[in-house]
């Protein structure tokens, strides 16, 4: 059974350093091998077995009224545009809100390495979990082997080492739930105190002290949530690497 995506593809508050540095409006328009982030990830949703469709969230208006190529591609393909909000998680809760059916897959529109075959692996894998929003992580250590220059986000636990992979999956209506905690924490970014009192302080030390399992964290995050989170990892090591920076 085929579902829907939404591709984030709005711009931060502040802009978009990477879009800055090669005068483009906006990030994903920054070609890798001669092809802009976003249409790569378009043809490879469009490409995969699991994926019929969807939302394009962003960029904003203007830029898509001033850029042929964003037009001609979403006229082409089966994704329909929909306007963005001031941030990711306001974005992604309001694309899904328009949408009915469920699961939805969740991307970002920089994802430039992803493949047909990693996102039908997320997608395969969890339609055998019972959670309600489901993350893909991939092992640090297969990021590290393939990518050693590349700079990761590393999220450090008692039994383990993984990367992010901008791959998730909204199973059920509640699994919005966990948006809107994202939201409520990405609102406190340039508080750290307020982020912490979010996550709760004693959960945030055990972490950072390396003694919380990944089993725990997302307990802990079910709980704060009120909806089951669980996990799928992801082996391809090009599932942790989305263009984002020059470095990139």
């Amino acid at each position: 059974m085929s579902i829907s995506a939404i591709v984030l593809a709005g711009e931060r508050p502040g802009g978009n350093a990477l879009a800055q540095h090669f005068g483009l409006q906006s990030g994903v328009l920054v070609e890798v091998a001669g092809q802009t982030c976003i249409s790569r990830v378009l043809e490879t949703l469009t490409a995969s077995s699991s994926v019929d469709g969807g939302r394009v969230c962003g960029p904003e208006q203007a830029i898509l009224e001033g850029s042929q190529e964003l037009q001609e591609l979403l006229e082409s393909a089966s994704f329909s545009w929909f306007s963005p909000e001031s941030g990711p998680a306001e974005s992604a809760l309001a694309t899904l809100a328009s949408m009915s059916d469920r699961p939805v897959l969740l991307t970002a529109a920089d994802h430039a390495l992803l493949t047909p075959e990693i996102v039908d692996s997320f997608c395969n894998l969890s339609r055998l979990s019972d959670a309600d929003f489901i993350v893909g992580l991939v092992p640090y250590a297969r990021v590290r082997e393939a990518f050693p220059y590349s700079k990761r986000t590393v999220l450090k636990f008692a039994d383990g080492e993984y990367c992010g992979s901008n791959l998730f999956m909204v199973r059920t209506q509640e699994g919005a739930r966990l948006l809107e905690v994202w939201r409520t924490i990405a609102q406190h970014r340039k508080k750290p105190w307020r982020m912490a009192r979010e996550i709760g302080f004693a959960t945030l030390l055990r972490y950072l002290m390396g003694r919380l399992t990944l089993a725990e964290t997302l307990d802990q995050i079910s709980d704060k949530a009120g909806c089951r989170v669980g996990h799928v990892e992801i082996l391809a090591p090009r599932a942790a690497v989305d263009v984002d920076s020059v470095a990139d």
